[in-house]
């Protein structure tokens, strides 16, 4: 069975990791990657290394992005990424071709092969994040799809009123929390000398452009920056950089301000890759931000998350998040709260066991068909 794997950023290649790495040692699929969006970006910390490192046979590589992030840049993009798809899915065929969550790269890519009859197979559909103009994207995916592997029951009943059937639509958890249970962090000394991370408690901070509301962002990102500018005076804040949103670069901009005003006490971090982001996540104290691993990921490794602002407005939570408004006093007695809970201890709402052998048992019965 020949499968193809649509990878647009640092996010879903490491949420795709347990599943590529189970495809790559069962020789009953042939695999390749098509990588595109910021993994080719410089930017963005060109990504696409980390996935040449991993040893695939294949990887198709399609440049799309401006640098651009404003509206029109975005736009622009979009359909550049439909353009060059275009030609992509009329030279290449795939027996299935898996696409994940809710980037407008993504989306691009997979209104290209519409017209080409691309089979494609979503992950992550059924959500909803108000905040983002990725809610629209998600379920463009979701209806050019024709098999679904949600993260809950409640996602399931979603994809199923959005397409109108229960065929091929399937419950399986979130995929990046697969084995979860056995994980082993990188030894904590090697993980902090790496990133040159003191000895010290620190906050995990990632945050990323409201896109459904751009015209706020720089608002937002100053009170951002004020609250973290405090914070950054009791705890040490390591930030992983946003990615390829309508205007991002709002938010970078204010984040290189907070580091150039407190060098000693902030560390910017353009991409981890999923080992070391885990591994961040594992040490870290508390995470503040907008990003969906907050929301999926951080309750099975015990921390709780202060989720600020609208962009992950309407998803489902686990009881370790603390939702705030982009507010600097807020923001700031939120973190306070986390910081001084004892560790989450309750349940993961996105975690199920088994997702990816689940994921390879559905491929094999779509296959025969």
């Amino acid at each position: 069975m020949k499968i193809g794997v649509l990878t647009s950023s640092r996010a879903d290649y490491g949420i795709y990791l347990p599943l590529l790495n189970e495809i790559k040692k069962d020789h009953f699929f042939d695999l390749e990657l098509i990588a595109f969006g910021t993994h080719l970006s410089y930017k963005h910390g060109f990504t696409l290394d980390d996935i040449e490192n991993d040893g695939y046979d294949t990887i198709h590589k399609i440049t799309s992005l401006l640098d651009d992030d404003g509206e029109k840049g975005i736009a622009i993009s979009y359909g550049n990424t439909v353009l060059k798809f275009s030609d992509f899915w009329q030279d290449h065929s795939f027996d299935l071709v898996f696409c994940l969550g809710d980037r407008f790269e993504m989306s691009g890519a997979v209104q290209a092969g519409i017209p080409f009859g691309v089979k494609f197979a979503h992950i992550h559909g059924g959500e909803t994040t108000l905040g983002a103009i990725d809610n629209i994207y998600r379920h463009q995916i979701t209806l050019a799809s024709i098999l679904h592997f949600t993260a809950t029951q409640e996602f399931t009943e979603k994809v199923i009123k959005l397409t109108g059937t229960s065929d091929n639509v399937y419950t399986v958890g979130s995929l990046s929390l697969d084995g979860i249970e056995n994980y082993i962090p990188i030894k904590k000394h090697i993980f902090l000398d790496k990133f040159k991370i003191p000895n010290q408690e620190f906050a995990l901070i990632t945050f990323h452009p409201e896109t459904i509301k751009p015209y706020l962002n720089k608002v937002s990102a100053v009170e951002m920056r004020n609250a973290l500018a405090q914070l950054s005076k009791k705890i040490f804040l390591v930030i992983t950089m946003p990615n390829a949103d309508t205007h991002g670069t709002v938010l970078r901009f204010e984040i290189k301000k907070l580091k150039n005003d407190f060098p000693g006490q902030v560390l910017c971090i353009e991409n981890f890759g999923k080992e070391n982001y885990f591994s961040a996540m594992f040490f870290a104290k508390v995470l503040i931000g907008n990003t969906s691993s907050g929301i999926i990921e951080a309750a099975s490794f015990s921390k709780h998350v202060v989720n600020v602002g609208d962009r992950q407005k309407g998803r489902l939570q686990s009881k370790n998040c603390i939702d705030t408004p982009f507010i600097e006093l807020e923001i700031i007695n939120a973190v306070n709260k986390a910081l001084s809970l004892n560790e989450y201890k309750g349940d993961n709402i996105y975690c199920k066991p088994e997702t990816t052998k689940i994921i390879i048992n559905k491929l094999k019965l779509f296959n025969e068909v």
